[in-house]
């Protein structure tokens, strides 16, 4: 931060820069280009893609707001669809079965730090020419068949909000690809459609990484396995706990695939009288969230698409049963017993 205060390069420069090449590195992509947040991150991606007004994208009707959003600010239309009912992520079949003439792109979302399936998606995606935009803003370092998240698509992307599994300081994001061709256009979107300054070859906005920021996650990116290691131990020893309680049977517990390598940026279990339990963690000061309790296809705003109550019942399930409960690394476990007993002492009251 020292450094960055020195130079006075706020914007762009060496900071961004070296940034932007560590990660690339990091997660195993040819290009990364930083970004001001991770829904500028899927907007840029949009953008360089050409989509617009006439064009529909496919993506999951349960997520973070962003996903959807970002297909409506460029004028497209969201298609959506269910999730699978044990990851969360998007339905695969039922993505492939609503690609139309209309579809230039699918978003699928790696929910909660576990990918989903990209085999079928992607090979659906090359017989009909349509992009892949994989939205891994909560999957950074997540795998899929031994690859990482941002090997699939034409591109990725991440979101650096501090509460995710690597955080800035404040918002910060990340498009990647392989695509060199690509990997010009989003860094013209990110700058005003610009690559020389005042000359503009097209409409582009500002979606520029604060050089702190990149300087911040330069130190934090090396840390990040090590982070994620200590979240995947903490998930192990909630499954042991809630096991030893006899709980498992109440609650579902997160699944991970076998083909999949799950980061947990959230531990989301299914749980019965969810808002009751937790207003009871509540009482016991232990933090929980709600991710999510609108699926898109019932928000206000998305009315005009034309979906109604009971179009995607998986969704609608989810959002009234699930649960994320405390998982960062630092948590003792302790703290991760005190979480289970709390919940057990809900459910045998």
């Amino acid at each position: 931060m020292t450094r960055v205060a020195d130079s006075q390069r706020f914007i762009g420069g060496p900071e961004v820069e070296g940034f932007e090449r560590e990660i690339a590195g990091l997660l195993e992509v040819e290009h990364a280009v930083g970004m001001s947040s991770g829904t500028d991150a899927i907007l840029a991606a949009l953008m360089a893609l050409g989509i617009g007004h006439g064009d529909e994208v496919i993506t999951s009707t349960y997520s973070f707001f962003a996903t959807a959003g970002c297909i409506a600010r460029v004028g497209a239309r969201p298609v959506l669809v269910d999730i699978d009912p044990a990851t969360f992520n998007l339905d695969t079949a039922a993505t492939i079965s609503a690609i139309g003439p209309r579809t230039k792109a699918i978003i699928p979302v790696h929910l909660y730090g576990q990918m989903a399936d990209m085999e079928p998606l992607m090979a659906a995606a090359r017989d009909r020419g349509i992009a892949i935009i994989e939205d891994a803003c909560q999957s950074i370092g997540a795998k899929y068949r031994g690859a990482q998240a941002g090997h699939w698509g034409l591109a990725a992307c991440f979101s650096f909000f501090p509460s995710k599994n690597l955080g800035a300081f404040g918002d910060g994001g990340l498009t990647t690809t392989n695509d060199a061709a690509f990997a010009r256009e989003l860094r013209l979107m990110r700058s005003h459609g610009s690559e020389k300054r005042y000359y503009h070859q097209k409409v582009g906005a500002n979606f520029r990484l604060d050089a702190l920021q990149a300087a911040i996650l330069r130190v934090k990116a090396p840390h990040l396995a090590a982070w994620t290691g200590a979240r995947r131990a903490n998930a192990e020893i909630y499954r042991t706990l809630f096991e030893a309680a006899g709980l498992d049977r109440t609650v579902t517990l997160p699944i991970e695939r076998d083909e999949c390598f799950h980061i947990y940026n959230q531990f989301v279990i299914r749980a019965p009288r969810r808002e009751a339990l937790r207003a009871h963690l509540d009482a016991q000061k232990i933090g929980t969230e709600v991710y999510y309790p609108v699926p898109f296809h019932l928000q206000e705003c998305f009315q005009p698409l034309g979906y109604r109550k009971g179009d995607f019942p998986e969704a609608e399930r989810a959002s009234a049963e699930t649960l994320a409960l405390p998982i960062f690394g630092e948590l003792t476990r302790a703290q991760l017993e005190r979480v289970v007993g709390a919940i057990a002492d809900f459910y045998k009251a």
